[in-house]
C-alpha cells in the first residue's frame, strides 16, 4: 500500500507560500563554487587578525575590498542584495554581534563564515517565494508531514517536537538533567512539514552514515527544517545566528546535529558524507558549531523529487 506523500488539499490549490520550485539561474554562466568558498576561507584568516584588534573601520575596509574580488562578488551578484547590499548587511550583523551560548557564531570570523557560505543558498533559491508565517508553512499542501512519515516507519532520521507548553519545556529540561546525553541539547522542530526533497535527501543521507559510523552510533539527527519568516525574526531576538534571508524560509535547508555525534567517535564520518554530497554538487554544507546547515541544490531537487515519490509516497 503506497502512503500518501502530500497533506489532504482543497479542490483546486496549488502552491502557496513556497510557491513553484525554480532555480535562481540558468545552467550557463554559473559561478565557481570552489573558488569562491576557497575565497571565503582565505578571508576568513584576514578577519580573524582584525577581530583581535577590535577594529571595525579595517573590517569595513577589507569587507569592501575582498568582497568586490571576481571569486566573492560573482556569487553575491547573483543574490537579490547583490554585491553591496551583501557587504552592508554583513557589516550590520558584525556590529550587532554579541557573544552568547545560543548562537552558533562563536565569534565574528564564525559569523562570516556563517553569512557568506549560506549565500550561496540565496543565489541558488533566488525567486522561491518566502514562508512569512507559521501559518503559511502549515498550510502549503506541497508540504509532507513529518509526523505521518514517521508514525509509518518511512523515516531513517530522528527529530523531536519542540515543547509548545511551560509543562512540556518543565519535562525536557528535567530529562536533560536526569539523562543529559541521551539526545543532542536541541529545542526541537517548531513545524514538522517540509518539502519531500529535502525529507528525501535526509534519509540517503542518514543510510549512508548509518554504514559509515561506528557500530552503536545512533542515528542522523534533524534540529531544524521549515521555519517561517516570523520565525527567524524570534530567534534572531533570543540572540541565534539566524541569517536573513535563509534558505531555511524557503523550505530548502536543514540542520542536523554533528557534535553530539562526537560522543560515538562518529563526527568525522558524518562530516565526510556532507561534504561528499557537497562535492558531487547536491547540497551546500555550512559548518555552524553543534549543528551543521545544509541546503539542496536545485540541480538534484528533480532527481530527490522523483526519488521521494518512488520510495515514500504517491506523486
Amino acid at each position: 500500500m503506497r502512503v500518501p506523500s502530500r497533506r489532504p488539499g482543497r479542490p483546486g490549490s496549488s502552491a502557496t507560500a513556497g510557491g513553484p520550485i525554480r532555480a535562481a539561474r540558468s545552467t550557463a554562466a554559473r559561478p565557481d563554487l570552489d573558488a569562491y568558498r576557497a575565497a571565503v576561507t582565505e578571508l576568513l584568516v584576514e578577519i580573524r587578525a582584525l577581530a583581535d584588534e577590535h577594529s571595525a573601520a579595517a573590517r569595513q575596509s577589507l569587507l569592501t575590498d575582498r568582497l568586490g574580488e571576481p571569486a566573492l562578488a560573482d556569487v553575491l551578484r547573483a543574490t537579490p542584495q547583490g554585491v553591496i547590499g551583501a557587504r552592508e548587511t554583513l557589516l550590520l550583523e558584525m556590529a550587532r554581534y554579541r557573544p552568547n551560548a545560543r548562537s552558533s557564531a562563536a565569534d565574528l570570523t564564525a559569523l562570516v563564515r556563517i553569512y557568506l557560505l549560506s549565500r550561496i543558498d540565496v543565489m541558488w533559491w533566488a525567486t522561491t517565494s518566502t514562508y512569512l508565517t507559521d501559518d503559511q508553512i502549515q498550510r502549503d499542501t506541497n508540504l509532507v508531514d513529518l509526523d505521518r512519515l514517521r508514525r509509518r516507519g518511512l523515516l531513517r532520521f530522528r527529530y523531536r517536537r519542540q515543547p509548545g507548553t511551560l509543562l512540556g519545556r518543565a519535562v525536557r529540561v528535567a530529562q536533560r538533567r536526569i539523562v543529559p546525553h541521551q539526545v543532542p541539547r536541541t529545542a526541537g522542530l517548531r513545524i514538522l512539514y517540509a518539502r519531500p526533497e529535502p525529507v528525501s535527501l535526509l534519509n540517503q543521507i542518514a543510510a549512508e552514515f548509518a554504514l559509515a559510523a561506528p557500530a552503536g552510533t545512533p542515528p542522523l539527527w534533524v534540529t531544524s527544517l521549515t521555519r517561517s519568516l516570523e520565525h527567524q525574526y524570534r530567534l534572531r531576538q533570543l540572540g541565534y545566528a539566524a541569517m536573513l534571508p535563509s534558505s531555511h524560509c524557503l523550505g530548502w535547508a536543514v540542520d542536523v546535529e554533528m557534535h553530539w555525534f562526537r560522543r560515538f567517535g562518529a563526527a568525522e564520518a558524518l562530516a565526510n558524507v556532507l561534504l561528499g554530497r557537497q562535492d558531487a554538487g547536491e547540497v551546500n554544507v555550512v559548518d555552524e558549531g553543534q549543528a551543521w546547515h545544509l541546503c539542496v541544490a536545485p540541480e538534484a531537487a528533480p532527481r530527490l523529487r522523483g526519488a521521494y515519490r518512488g520510495e515514500l509516497g504517491e506523486c
